[in-house]
């Protein structure tokens, strides 16, 4: 009998979940934005007016995990520790945390910054061992599910429900690309054909007309003699006054 109360407490420091507050589930963000989704990353709204009545250095976690990883999840492990690193999830890591920042960086107002998180944003951590809560892309399509978590110092102090599952999506293989049929494939040969021959008659027109131009011209330069002028000398002869006649 003195044994199950013991066992208990045990239970609920292991799971750690039940003894902190649990508030509204994240969501990802309006579907009109475009990026909502892609092959390796997602889109949150961020957390803002979730998180209250807490310290202003208390940090805020994003734990991004595998459904099957959810039931078990323990707040205890410290993020980027054993069971924790972004580069050994999914194969050897069911869950890592990443996206720290205090909760003075979700203020509860209306403001028009951006008020979103992009998830596997960074590609520069991705291999880099030594940032085991990097932001990397995410290895597949999922389905993953994601939580907010806060920790004051390194106790967890409140966190949010489970969101619902997110697909990402699938990049399409080459050989899933319908080819042109056959059909297309001759309609692109004769319009090009067609274009051709147009082109060849549009450049030897061209070429006719500068060719009669420059014939014309020719002719013109050969027969055209400029005019003689011919200017007449001719000698003044004075007129002297007659005597006056006499009376």
């Amino acid at each position: 009998a003195t044994m199950l109360p013991l066992l208990l407490l045990l239970l609920a420091m292991a799971h750690g979940l039940d003894a902190i507050p649990t508030l509204r589930k994240p969501n990802l963000t309006d579907s009109l934005l475009g990026g909502r989704t892609t092959a390796s990353t997602f889109v949150l709204e961020q957390p803002r007016c979730v998180f209250t009545n807490l310290r202003d250095d208390t940090v805020i976690w994003l734990v991004v995990a595998l459904p099957e990883a959810v039931a078990n999840f323990s707040n205890e492990v410290k993020p980027g520790g054993p069971g924790r690193e972004f580069q050994k999830f999914p194969n050897s890591t069911l869950a890592y945390m990443t996206l720290n920042t205090t909760i003075l960086n979700y203020p509860c107002d209306n403001s028009r910054d951006i008020t979103v998180l992009r998830v596997g944003s960074e590609t520069s951590c991705a291999k880099d061992a030594s940032r085991p809560t990097c932001n990397g892309p995410l290895p597949g399509p999922g389905p993953y599910q994601v939580k907010f978590l806060a920790l004051d110092g390194s106790e967890p102090v409140a966190q949010t429900e489970w969101s619902n599952l997110i697909f990402l999506r699938k990049a399409q293989p080459p050989s899933s690309i319908p080819l042109m049929t056959s059909g297309h494939s001759a309609g692109m040969i004769a319009l090009t054909a067609i274009l051709s021959i147009l082109f060849a008659i549009l450049l030897a027109g061209l070429v006719a007309t500068l060719l009669w131009g420059s014939e014309a011209g020719g002719v013109s330069s050969t027969f055209s003699k400029p005019e003689v002028v011919s200017v007449r000398r001719y000698n003044t002869h004075h007129v002297y006054d007659q005597p006056a006649a006499r009376l």
